[in-house]
């Protein structure tokens, strides 16, 4: 029975697991039916009332959108130099491009304003251009994420991440320059610009396959960075700009409007990600230079600073502070007859105890190897005692094996020393002289010995 109810239990959880995925499924289905049906009534309720922007208005979102494109892709070029993201390389170039037809579209905007030559219904070519190109260039960038292997040098994947960009950049402009002719908006139709579809089309690829990543990320139990789902974003974002503008019957009309601020939007969205995703990459690197990577603890670097900041701090309080340093008895006999990867353990071991069972205000470090170190502010060499000695009734308790013992040798400002290297040097002095001669002191407490 005890089997049978196994069994029974393991079917109905995943029949369970198989419903909440199917009301999930049903919940996404109903959400992206509302919005579809909120975008078609927002977009023709400006169509029907006729809701026109100014020329002026539009040339200021035109150049604020090109400074947020140029911004990004400096961003962009700096996170490639740090991480050699293929993605980022390619899209900063995409933005660039993009940035500049624009810009050169703002001028001729301009100029035909001023001379009262413009044609409402005429679609900027500068507009289909820079816009499919980005979009190509995204599908680009998952492509080259796909299906090129990353390289050994560098240099051949910055040279091939240029080629993509160039290869799309000749093939956006050559289809649209060797068009019959210019894209046009007819009012009269309901799709008004049919040209928008697609630079549509190919954003909502790229959102599906970014949405995708997001999907395998999330199954393999990674975590997704503000850059990717910022990628996401973007896309679908430049899929309702398009959308809107193929109902757009003039320019300057609601329509056109909704999508230059859903471009522009969309603009925003990714330089934001990525400056997000810069923080958490600069956060990342500023806790690798201060973490051993094994234990987690703080490095040498770390422990100096320390060291200097409360040598500082007990000169003007005129507070003792104690320094202990610890070595790991047997280390080698440990790697000999269990292995390195047992060694290694136990060295975590180590460090996850002196993290745990010291005070707040206690800086645990790897001194190198299988030396770590304490740094006690506001601790006399009778304070210092009684953290070893928990440390040690830590140790002593530990049902794993194998069995670990460890020596220390203990430094106190004033008196060891007033610089970092006299008093880690006076407690390794300590500490060589009990390890090696077998001298016992609770009051110097310069030997330690934790078996099981």
């Amino acid at each position: 029975m005890g089997g049978w109810g196994k069994i029974i239990g393991f079917l109905r959880g995943d029949r369970d697991s198989v419903s909440g995925q199917s009301v999930h499924a049903q919940v996404l289905v109903a959400s992206g039916a509302m919005s579809l049906v909120l975008f078609f009534a927002v977009v023709f309720y400006l169509r029907q009332i006729s809701v026109a922007g100014s020329p002026q208005g539009f040339l200021y979102l035109e150049v604020g959108g090109t400074l947020l494109s140029f911004c990004y892709a400096a961003n962009a070029l700096v996170r490639f130099r740090g991480t050699h993201d293929r993605t980022a390389l390619i899209l900063a170039f995409g933005f660039v491009l993009s940035g500049i037809i624009e810009t050169v579209g703002c001028f001729g905007l301009n100029d035909s304003l001023n001379s009262g030559a413009l044609a409402l219904s005429r679609i900027p070519m500068g507009w289909m251009v820079s816009r499919t190109l980005l979009a190509v260039l995204l599908l680009a960038a998952i492509a080259v994420e796909r299906c090129m292997p990353t390289a050994r040098q560098p240099s051949k994947e910055t040279a091939a991440a240029l080629l993509v960009v160039a290869l799309a950049a000749y093939m956006t402009s050559a289809a649209f320059l060797a068009a019959p002719a210019a894209p046009v908006a007819h009012a009269a139709n309901l799709l008004s610009r049919p040209w928008d579809l697609l630079p549509a089309a190919l954003f909502l690829i790229a959102a599906a396959c970014f949405r995708q990543r997001l999907k395998d990320d999330r199954d393999k139990k990674n975590a997704a960075s503000f850059f990717d789902h910022s990628l996401f974003l973007v896309a679908s974002l430049n899929v309702i700009c398009h959308a809107s503008a193929a109902f757009s019957r003039q320019l300057f009309d609601g329509p056109f409007f909704l999508a230059e601020l859903s471009k522009t939007f969309s603009y925003v969205v990714m330089l934001s990600g990525a400056l997000l995703d810069q923080a958490r990459l600069f956060e990342q690197v500023r806790s690798m230079a201060v973490t051993d990577p094994l234990t987690g603890l703080s490095n040498y670097r770390r422990l100096i600073s320390v060291l200097e900041a409360e040598l500082d701090r007990s000169r003007r309080t005129q507070r003792p502070f104690s320094v202990v340093l610890l070595d790991m008895d047997g280390l080698k006999t440990i790697n000999d007859h269990y292995g390195h990867l047992t060694g290694s353990r136990a060295l975590v071991r180590i460090g996850k105890i002196l993290r745990n069972h010291s005070r707040a205000i206690d800086t645990a470090a790897r001194y190198g190897g299988d030396e770590f170190a304490l740094v006690l502010p506001e601790a006399s060499k009778d304070i210092a005692s009684r953290v070893v000695s928990r440390i040690r009734e830590r140790l002593s308790a530990e049902p794993e094996r194998p069995a670990l013992s460890v020596s220390a040798g203990v430094a106190t400002f004033p008196e060891d020393g007033d610089t970092p290297e006299k008093l880690l040097g006076a407690a390794d002095r300590a500490l060589y002289a009990m390890k090696h001669h077998g001298r016992s002191s609770v009051q110097n407490l310069t030997r330690i010995a934790a078996c099981l």
